[in-house]
């Protein structure tokens, strides 16, 4: 069955114009217009009856799409969960959870199914093939994630660059000589995970325009990030040891990019660094309840503000549909404990 990436490559298309084209949303040439119509004769390409039906009957129900893996526990997708389900509920709505591994499909089947009117979707790719599978149903979505095509659906997200950016001029102007970027695991870079990235990004940024040496360090893989087990330990404590180095050339500051420290702080304790006396840590997202992170220099992840969003904006796709560009909400990030930013050598 030919899908709208297909037609898109028949046509020599983005998968937007395809849809630009069977919905009128937007103006496209003449000659594109024909490109697309032709592929989509010549494919056989239709899109599914039963999706655009769907909105003529309301469910009251918004789903919830967290992928995740068998045993995972992941405290913020939780923590997303429960304020994402308050905030439907305020305007009317109860939450379906979607777990699937297969974005795509998991997706579509819930589009299909006629269990809800529209979805939210996690663990957003900055190629998401999830906004493909959507546009070309006509299934309302809204993401907490900011995707590469940042038109192609209505979004909410934290400014990962600007946050990461924000904490290394921070450490800077608090006399830190050298950091350490301590990423999400390599399978969130390799999944092109839109806050990893963009994280990565905009301290990399920072760090040219500072001019303070970064050493960019990712999670061993495999490594739980809230739970440890004696096999895990060893191997992030072993990469901190490389990272953050010896004598004159040490890191006097780590940035940890997760919703929990415990796991890098378990590391240094291991390697006999007190934190603040000898290395300062900073943490982007943290949860802004975990009281580990309450004791450190933070850019709390606004759990509730993105939650509350994003249901706003996939309640209002399911009645006010619009053409692209689909609106959007980027928060700023806030930094707090500046109390804590000196220490660890930076003096």
């Amino acid at each position: 069955m030919a899908t709208i990436r297909d037609v898109a490559q028949y046509a020599g298309v983005a998968p937007s114009t395809v849809s630009y084209v069977l919905s009128g949303s937007r103006s496209i040439s003449e000659e594109t217009r024909t490109r697309v119509r032709e592929a989509i004769d010549a494919l056989g390409y239709h899109p599914h009856a039963s999706a655009r039906t769907l909105r003529a009957g309301r469910t009251r129900v918004i789903a919830l799409a967290v992928p995740r893996a068998a045993g995972l526990q992941r405290s913020v997708d939780g923590r997303f969960a429960i304020d994402v389900s308050d905030a439907a509920n305020l305007l009317g709505y109860d939450l379906l959870l979607s777990t699937s591994q297969d974005k795509a499909e998991g997706v579509r089947r819930v589009a299909l199914s006629g269990l809800a009117d529209a979805a939210v979707l996690m663990a957003v790719d900055m190629d998401d093939s999830r906004i493909d599978v959507v546009r070309e149903l006509g299934f309302p979505a809204a993401l907490i994630g900011r995707p590469a095509d940042e038109a192609a659906l209505p979004w909410t997200d934290l400014d990962w660059e600007a946050a990461a950016a924000l904490a290394v001029r921070s450490l800077a102007a608090a006399g830190h000589r050298a950091l350490v970027y301590l990423g999400p695991t390599g399978n969130e870079y390799a999944a092109r995970r839109s806050y990893a990235l963009r994280g990565r990004s905009g301290a990399r940024a920072a760090a040219a325009e500072v001019r303070v040496p970064v050493r960019f360090l990712e999670t061993p893989s495999g490594i739980s990030p809230e739970r440890h087990t004696p096999n895990e330990a060893p191997r992030l404590v072993h990469a901190l040891r490389e990272a953050l180095g010896t004598g004159r050339d040490r890191a006097t500051a780590l940035i940890v990019q997760h919703p929990s420290a415990d796991h890098a702080l378990s590391a240094l304790t291991t390697l006999g660094l007190r934190t603040p006396e000898d290395i300062t840590v900073l943490v982007l997202g943290s949860l802004p309840d975990d009281p580990t992170a309450r004791r450190l220099p933070r850019v709390d992840l606004p759990v509730h503000t993105l939650a509350t969003e994003v249901i706003r904006l996939a309640a209002q796709a399911t009645t006010h549909p619009t053409p692209p560009p689909a609106p959007h909400l980027l928060i700023p990030p806030q930094l707090s404990g500046t109390e804590g930013l000196g220490g660890g050598g930076g003096e």
